[in-house]
């Protein structure tokens, strides 16, 4: 079949002008209204994108912008940000502009901050000029009402009912489900090679469904957590939200996730007499039984799922490091195995089982853990975004500018850390200088769950330490260490 269009007369409304274009040619173009609204509306777009980027771009003249590149247009520096490591890009940088330069990467102008007095001005003493900003796929995943991606009264009401759920006083009841774990997944680490990441992350996920829930076992519990891995999946995929693409599937296990959730809410509401069953959910559903200004079951599963990210992510990263750097220094080693042998014999002399105040008494241990958060420093950088235009440190940053302070520029720093490149625990035997420091962030947004972090660490180390050696039977042997190259640039989350 053929189909044919013959010439139509033109309507009466139409008009043929004529356009003066390049070389002297006229050039005639068919222009009815509609087209001629569509022009106006692109002319207008245009316009509007031209004075935004003015905007954006303008400043003061007694203010400048920090010194810095902003590479190609558009892209910015972001090619060379993947090209090169992550830490070399900031550090090359702040070698050549100071510790406050700009540059423009992933679709955004940033300032880089790498000097501890000014990144406590944008964590601390004026964070109101700095809100927290994540990628809208990040926060469309995790649930936005979760609390990283807010501030004020409602960060802070939730940053209460948050942290009330992880102060030692919360969590020291929790040391005998957290040992409880570990001896479950010790017996299947011997004779065998392990992805020392993926077991980290088993393990972190459960201590931190302890935390979310509670120790009640629901029914809906082994449906949250096989959800969940479904949603870790996607999770730094590409957000393209298309049939079979691992972001869509993410997206319906999302959705499946926070239907399941509202049915353990509504579960647990209904009985008063359980206190909400223990853990973050019971804390917020002890909230929930105010009258007045309610939490909405959106709002609490959004930061249930959002503090299981959390706890679970940052933490098995850390481990993973921490069994790294323990296996490549023996000495150090058998250092923290003799300090966890002598609590292993009081223990056994008291004929009990671990406890907190055991937990208080690994000094040396301690240090180690403080070394690895410094040396590995997975929270590299947080990103933020200046609500206004911002005088900073005598340069002028323009509203919606993304603002980063790289923790670890800060703790590589050899005039805070003399020989950072070393793995030194000696280095916490005197307290760091304020705001060198910064593994769990600083702030109204830092990370409120620092201490069952540290928690679930002593408590894997002690029985790792006392019951396996770095030999032939050693489970640091037979279980060898692998995918302990992490990327220490992920998304971790503040609160």
């Amino acid at each position: 079949m053929q189909l044919l269009f013959p010439s139509l007369p033109l309507p009466p409304h139409t008009f043929l002008p004529t356009f003066t274009a390049f070389y002297g040619c006229h050039l005639p173009f068919l222009i009815t209204p509609i087209v001629l609204f569509y022009l106006m509306v692109v002319l207008v777009v245009v316009m509007l994108l031209l004075l935004l980027s003015v905007h954006q771009w303008r400043h003061p003249k007694d203010k400048p912008l920090p010194p810095g590149s902003m590479g190609w247009a558009y892209i910015g520096e972001t090619l060379k940000l993947y090209k090169e490591n992550p830490n070399s890009f900031f550090a090359n940088r702040q070698k050549r502009y100071g510790d406050i330069f700009k540059s423009h990467i992933l679709g955004c102008p940033c300032v880089m901050i790498s000097s501890p007095d000014a990144a406590k001005i944008v964590l601390v003493t004026k964070a109101h000029l700095f809100k927290p900003t994540y990628p809208p796929s990040k926060e469309k995943m995790i649930g936005p009402e979760a609390i990283f991606f807010h501030q004020g009264p409602y960060h802070s009401r939730l940053k209460k009912l948050v942290q009330a759920s992880f102060l030692p006083s919360a969590i020291r009841g929790s040391v005998s489900e957290i040992e409880q774990i570990v001896l479950k997944f010790l017996p299947a680490w011997e004779n065998t090679t392990l992805n020392t990441l993926q077991e980290m992350k088993r393990y972190a996920f459960d201590v931190a469904m302890i935390s979310a829930f509670g120790h009640k076992q629901d029914k809906e519990i082994n449906g949250i957590k096989q959800l969940y891995q479904c949603l870790e999946k996607g999770y730094n995929s590409m957000p393209l939200d298309l049939p079979g693409t691992p972001f869509n599937k993410a997206m319906k296990a999302r959705k499946l996730l926070n239907e399941t959730l509202r049915r353990l809410i509504k579960e647990r509401r209904e009985n008063e007499k359980q206190g909400g069953g223990g853990g973050l959910l019971g804390v917020l559903l002890g909230d929930q039984n105010q009258k007045v200004d309610q939490l909405s079951d959106s709002q609490i599963a959004d930061n249930v799922i959002g503090v299981i990210f959390a706890a679970h992510d940052t933490t098995a990263s850390v481990l993973t490091w921490l069994l790294k750097y323990l296996h490549d220094n023996g000495n150090l080693l058998e250092a923290v195995t003799r300090e966890q042998e002598g609590v292993r014999r009081e223990i056994i002399e008291a004929n009990r089982r671990l406890m907190w105040d055991d937990t208080r008494h690994m000094p040396l241990t301690t240090r180690v853990i403080q070394e690895t958060l410094r040396t590995a420093s997975i929270l590299s950088f947080t990103f933020r975004e200046a609500v206004e235009d911002v005088e900073f440190e005598g340069y002028y940053i323009p509203k919606g500018w993304k603002v980063l302070p790289l923790f670890r520029t800060i703790h590589h720093c050899a005039d805070f850390f003399p020989k950072p490149e070393k793995f030194d625990p000696s280095r916490f035997e005197v307290p760091p200088k304020p705001n060198t420091f910064m593994p769990f962030g600083n702030g109204v947004h830092s990370c409120p769950g620092s201490e069952l972090a540290k928690l679930e660490m002593l408590v894997l180390l002690h029985h790792l330490t006392t019951k396996y050696r770095k030999n032939d039977k050693s489970s640091l042997k037979r279980a060898r260490i692998e995918s302990t190259t992490i990327n220490a640039n992920s998304n971790k989350y503040e609160a």
